[in-house]
């Protein structure tokens, strides 16, 4: 009898609470120049860090877009996506993460990828960010297209769903054009509630969903070419 106890629900409970070994916490740059570089990830839950496949099918969707842009990640939680969008190509990155905490990860992990000279982070809320913070802060290179990058936690499409679109619509409304807006959701969410949705490109990669607007110009290009 006490051997079966020793196999018993708290054995599992302990091994429930022991440090995951799992890709959710092994971070790495997936493509380009950094390839393989670790990232690193404090394993604290509402950072919620993109999974590597996601982050791999996204980039494999953007594809060539971000190279010579310069990325903007407003939610940036470990800064993966701000990174491994300078891996692929993009002149630089800034980061904006409001826990302070991760703020700091961000930063080390700028450092120790060593591209401190093309990419920052502030810490701040993103909403309070680009209401009232970006036009006076955020200077990025002269005639350079940007890549924008809203990965929020998912709830914030349900529970802050037209602070979101608002900030994506004024986003879109700074950005020069050519450059492409990328949005991470879940099902939980319409991408048809997006501005304009029939100019983005939407693909599913559960849980999360991905919608890709690629530049001003090159859809007004587009939309040219095929007569719409």
């Amino acid at each position: 009898m006490n051997r079966k106890r020793s196999n018993s629900p708290r054995r599992q409970k302990y091994q429930a609470n022991s440090p995951p070994d799992t890709d959710a916490t092994k971070l790495r740059i997936i493509g380009g120049d950094l390839r393989g570089r670790p990232v690193q990830y404090s394993g604290e839950q509402h950072t919620r860090p993109m999974k590597n496949r996601v982050r791999e099918a996204m980039f494999n969707l953007v594809g060539p877009l971000v190279k010579g842009t310069f990325t903007l990640d407003l939610f940036a939680g470990t800064g993966a996506v701000a990174l491994e969008s300078i891996s692929r190509g993009s002149v630089g990155a800034l980061c904006i993460e409001k826990h302070f905490p991760t703020v700091r990860l961000i930063h080390d992990n700028i450092c120790n990828l060593g591209v401190d000279s093309i990419a920052t982070v502030v810490g701040g809320d993103a909403f309070h960010w680009v209401e009232h913070r970006m036009l006076e802060e955020f200077s990025p290179p002269e005639n350079t297209c940007w890549s924008i990058f809203f990965c929020p936690p998912y709830s914030f499409f349900v529970d802050r769903k037209q602070e979101m679109l608002d900030m994506i619509q004024t986003i879109f409304d700074r950005s020069p054009e050519g450059s492409h807006l990328i949005v991470e959701c879940d099902e939980h969410f319409d991408t048809q509630e997006l501005p304009n949705p029939e100019l983005w490109d939407v693909r599913s990669y559960p849980p999360a969903v991905i919608a890709l607007r690629r530049g001003k110009m090159l859809a007004t290009t587009t939309d040219i070419q095929y007569g719409n």
